[in-house]
């Protein structure tokens, strides 16, 4: 658990608690009623008709492809840089990824993707990454010109928009993570699929729980993907404040803004990432004045052994220069102040 997430949780510590204890003696923890009130309060949040809980980010995104028949032989077009839960969705279902290099914000280029549709593509699944919203317009247009699905990896996005719209609510699936690291965080797992379709969602409740359309009535081929109550109710707490610590997050990013040229604009600044030459030696010297920071990611997924592919040569490059810097709720001007003088320190020298 990070810092940020200690934080938050710290200072939602009370209600959270309320929360654990509401779920505790309601004696139920599985699909009750916890579960239900989040789906409709993050609907209502996205401006999308449903919400459906589920146990993980990977498994919306697997869900929502299993939900909309998506196989073996079929092929989805997805970008090079991600967690790689993106890609194992994909493979889960038997699909192919077909990966598309990047922009110079390390999202797929929209640009490129029309170059690799061909009669096998069935949809098009990219990242939000860090927050930062691809190129919808044209993707979008993309889709409906093929007849492809669009499914938002919005699970880094949560609360970021695009034309004033919430992400995750542009596709026919938007799925989201819960990770405790996330802008919007429960205390485990958990995930969401959002949609505004809503036989798709009821496919997805379906899938969700063993492939039940009653109980002990099997109609499909389906896993135990749950959002659990306790999860649920946590979430509910920490939605309140959501739009609140996103905004403070944008703050800090302004303030880095005003003094490194390289950072990486992000819609709900879930990272706030810079580029730049002598990363690995950058890191260690921040480290050693105290300041943590990290890679998100270090490597490509195609370069993963998973996949073992050498391509994408735009996601290469960018895995190799990227470092987040520290960037949460609770963060004063005067710690981001000290970040900037010594990354300017160390190119200085």
């Amino acid at each position: 658990m990070d810092v940020s997430t200690k934080l938050s949780t710290k200072l939602h510590r009370k209600e959270i608690l309320e929360a654990i204890k509401r779920v505790v003696d309601s004696g139920w923890y599985i699909l009750g009623k916890e579960v239900k009130e989040f789906e409709q309060e993050f609907a209502k949040y996205l401006g999308v008709k449903e919400v459906v809980g589920v146990a993980n980010g990977l498994e919306a995104l697997q869900i929502s492809l299993m939900a909309l028949g998506i196989g073996p032989g079929d092929e989805i077009i997805t970008t090079p840089v991600s967690a790689v839960a993106t890609t194992l969705a994909i493979m889960a279902v038997g699909a192919k990824p077909v990966f598309v290099d990047i922009d110079e914000k390390g999202l797929i280029d929209a640009n490129l993707i029309e170059r690799v549709v061909t009669v096998k593509t069935k949809a098009i699944l990219p990242v939000h990454l860090y927050g930062n919203p691809v190129d919808l317009d044209k993707i979008q247009d993309i889709c409906r010109k093929h007849k492809i699905y669009l499914i938002e990896d919005a699970c880094q996005a949560h609360g970021s928009t695009y034309h004033g719209k919430k992400l995750g609510s542009f596709g026919v699936m938007g799925c989201f993570s819960f990770y405790p690291t996330k802008n919007l965080g429960a205390l485990g797992d958990g995930g969401a699929i959002a949609t505004n379709d809503s036989k798709l969602a009821q496919v997805c409740r379906e899938i969700r729980d063993y492939g039940q359309q009653a109980k002990y009535v099997h109609t499909r081929y389906g896993l135990n993907s749950r959002l659990d109550e306790m999860q649920a109710a946590i979430l509910r707490v920490k939605l309140k404040y959501l739009d609140e610590e996103n905004q403070e997050r944008q703050k800090i990013a302004d303030r880095y803004h005003k003094y490194l040229s390289s950072v990486n604009n992000a819609g709900n600044y879930h990272l706030l990432v810079i580029r730049g030459s002598k990363r690995d030696q950058l890191k260690e010297f921040l480290k050693e004045q105290g300041i943590e920071t990290a890679v998100h990611y270090p490597l490509s997924i195609p370069n993963q052994k998973v996949i073992n592919k050498k391509i994408c040569p735009k996601a290469v490059l960018f895995t190799q220069e990227i470092l987040s810097l520290p960037c949460r709720p609770g963060m004063t001007m005067q710690q981001v102040d000290y970040v900037c003088k010594m990354i300017k320190r160390f190119y200085e020298n």
